[in-house]
């Protein structure tokens, strides 16, 4: 995107040239939940895998995973009883969480709807799955798809399982979530109105993987209305743990349907929905001139004189909205093929899960790594925003990319450029709908690092322009991008679009090389100035210079000792809590005394003014507080270098209502920090930052923090 300058932003550089902040466009893009139903005459309609995926040692993890299934079943068979799930119940706590609906759905079991029950019949085929009343078509577009990859349809539906052979009334189902494979165990009660499915079902009435496998699905994210409104592409994700990229149909490459050929062939999951009407489709094939549709009956005959290319969709509802050219009736039912033409000028866009990162251009496979780094944006602390927002953008997480090796480009050897793909995933937000939790806009940009190894400030982005960056921020649960850059190292820095917007993410970088990406966070540093000054004053002045306070010693209560402290009016504040006190007491007390000498409180005194010259720099309006935010730029000032997530704590610790930190919060968190770094270096003996610990060792470092509090 442009990126001009701002001269409200200019700096003077010390070779007196000026210097300009960095502005950059930030597009949003937003993506409709597809949602919608037909009208029915329902009486209630309510509102190869890389490595990552399966890794060496995944017969092990299977193992695990099914360990508790078998046991549980053959639990349940040996007792002859039928499991019922306590974690997903047979009531309406399991069906709605917003409103309570006036319909009284019947859960039964598939021996309570009809003889001779079957889990699949003739293998799982997309015409297993028909819509019930609920808008979940995105889900069931994707389900479509996956019957279309027999290796992929038997990971997340695993064989064995019927309703004769060891039967007990639990099914399971395994889904991708956030770099792991989560097995799902569910009783098969179903919901049920007049003895008829109420939501997903096979045209056969005997038939109940489909519906089994909504169940577990709507287990996954809490209740069956949470699957209300969705991406294909989520699900797609879901499924396989591949690598997602979407078209808008009106901006379209001219390569497109050579993509989608490439896309089909390398078993990559696709479906397409028309953003108007919240429609979702599945992909059954896209055939030219004199080739057969795979998975339809051969029912249309082309001249092969006639180059033409068609695209053949499936759409979950069961019906055929379709019936321009090239859509065919057959067996009463037509099927939903038009041109790749009418296809672009009818939907809107184009979704493409792919089980690896190799790009749909390129006729090479490749060999992928990945990275996976999980983190959270926290309000206060690191939830900065986007970089339209340049006070706080900086306090985002950040991951270190470094490049090592060049890409092997046969078609170009002059080519030098390291190949990438990073893809942020929000996490739990479909879950915590019931919390009112909605998608975050979501995005992140990536800079070229110059010789830092520490969090990069707030100066560093506003000098520096982005390498490069998605293309939009958009409320998708995850946005995906590929990359290539000359080797080197950068920074990758996931936000929200707006600030303090708190959440998880996850975060997933793949190099075709054996490059590295880790978390870009503050390593802890020796600080300066923490040994205890262990002689004894005798009479010293010490308000000396410019007091920050007067200060005495007393005795009130049985081994407790506080500090009176009375804070100059400057900073406008009645004093320290007597919770400050005492960690200020703990801090300086060396002999255990439960007092100060005098030597002790100076050594005090000298910390809080070094601090309250800190606290001051950050306090530009003079409000007696500092905003979170800044506290980062505080903490690294007075000498301790902390992680990200100690930076969240603090914030969780110590901000108020309004993100800010006030002077005895300030001086108290400072005080912690210094006993926990005089802890550590009373064990660090080698000073080189790293401790080793016996038990023992242990347990007195705890007394020794502890006591720092």
């Amino acid at each position: 995107m442009p990126e001009t300058a701002l001269p409200k932003g200019a700096a003077q550089t010390d070779s007196g040239t000026a210097k300009m902040a960095i502005v950059e466009d930030t597009p949003v893009k937003l993506a409709l939940e597809t949602e919608a139903s037909p009208e029915t005459d329902s009486p209630y309609t309510p509102n190869n895998i890389y490595s990552a995926i399966l890794s060496r040692n995944e017969a092990v993890k299977d193992a695990k995973r099914l360990k508790n299934f078998l046991e549980l079943r053959d639990k349940y068979v040996s007792k002859n009883v039928l499991f019922e799930d306590p974690l997903f119940p047979a009531n309406d706590s399991s069906l709605w969480y917003s409103n309570k609906f006036p319909i009284d759905f019947e859960w039964k079991r598939p021996k309570e709807i009809c003889d001779n029950p079957q889990f699949i019949i003739d293998g799982a085929r997309r015409t297993d799955i028909c819509q019930g009343d609920l808008g979940d078509c995105w889900l069931l577009a994707a389900i479509a798809c996956l019957t279309l990859n027999e290796k992929l349809l038997y990971r997340v539906i695993p064989e064995d399982q019927s309703f004769t052979e060891n039967y007990a009334g639990i099914f399971h189902f395994q889904f991708w979530r956030y770099g792991e494979w989560e097995d799902v165990v569910v009783d098969d009660r179903i919901p049920t109105f007049n003895n008829q499915l109420v939501f997903t079902k096979s045209f056969r009435r005997n038939e109940f993987w489909s519906a089994l496998l909504e169940k577990a699905y709507a287990k996954l994210h809490g209740s069956y209305e949470a699957l209300k409104g969705g991406n294909t592409l989520e699900a797609m994700v879901d499924f396989t743990g591949g690598v997602t990229e979407f078209f808008e149909l009106s901006e379209a490459p001219k390569e497109l349907y050579s993509i989608m050929k490439k896309a089909l062939e390398r078993g990559s999951l696709m479906g397409c929905s028309i953003d108007v009407s919240q429609w979702a489709f599945s992909f059954a094939s896209v055939t030219e001139q004199g080739s057969e549709p795979r998975g339809w009956p051969s029912c249309v005959k082309v001249t092969k004189k006639t180059k033409i290319r068609l695209v053949q969709m499936r759409n979950p509802w069961g019906i055929v909205l379709w019936k321009g050219p090239w859509s065919v009736y057959i067996l009463h039912r037509f099927l939903d093929r038009m041109s790749f033409e009418d296809f672009k000028k009818n939907f809107t866009k184009l979704e493409i899960c792919n089980l690896t990162p190799d790009t749909l251009l390129d006729d090479v496979p490749h060999s992928w790594t990945v990275a996976v780094h999980e983190g959270r944006w926290v309000r206060g602390s690191s939830a900065g925003g986007c970089r339209n927002f340049p006070d706080t953008f900086w306090t985002n997480p950040q991951y270190r990319l470094r490049l090592y090796e060049e890409d092997d480009d046969p078609h170009d050897p002059a080519h030098v450029a390291c190949t990438f793909v990073v893809a942020l995933m929000q996490k739990g937000r479909r879950r915590d709908r019931i919390k009112g939790a909605k998608l975050y806009t979501i995005g992140f940009s990536i800079y070229e690092m110059i010789g830092s190894e520490q969090h990069l400030q707030k100066d560093f982005f506003l000098y520096n322009a982005s390498k490069v960056k998605c293309k939009s921020y958009i409320n998708l649960r995850e946005v995906s991008e590929r990359f290539s850059l000359p080797p080197g190292e950068y920074v990758i820095i996931p936000s929200t679009f707006e600030p303090h917007e708190e959440g998880e993410f996850i975060l997933r970088v793949f190099s075709e090389k054996n490059n590295t990406s880790e978390a870009n966070a503050n390593k802890e540093l020796e600080q300066d100035d923490i040994e205890v000054d262990k002689k004894k004053g005798k009479g010293e002045k010490v308000f000396s210079g410019n007091p920050i306070a007067k200060a005495c010693v007393c005795q009130n209560w049985p081994r407790q000792t506080c500090v009176c402290v009375c804070v100059n009016s400057e900073l406008k504040t009645e004093g320290f809590s007597l919770e400050s006190c005492r960690s200020m007491i703990a801090l300086m007390d060396t002999d255990g005394s439960g007092k100060l000498n005098l030597q002790e409180f100076k050594h005090l005194w000298n910390k809080i003014k070094a601090w309250q010259v800190i606290f001051k720099k950050y306090d530009k309006d003079k409000s007696n507080s500092i905003s979170s935010f800044e506290m980062r730029n505080a903490v690294n000032d007075a000498g301790f270098r902390l992680n990200n997530q100690l930076y969240d704590i603090i914030t969780m610790r110590y901000a108020d209502e309004h993100l800010n930190i006030d002077f005895d919060s300030f001086i108290c968190c400072f005080v912690r920090l210094e006993g926990m770094f005089r802890t550590f270096h009373a064990f660090d003996k080698n000073r080189d930052g790293i401790i080793q610990l016996n038990v023992l060792e242990v347990r007195t470092s705890r007394q020794l923090y502890h006591k720092c509090q």
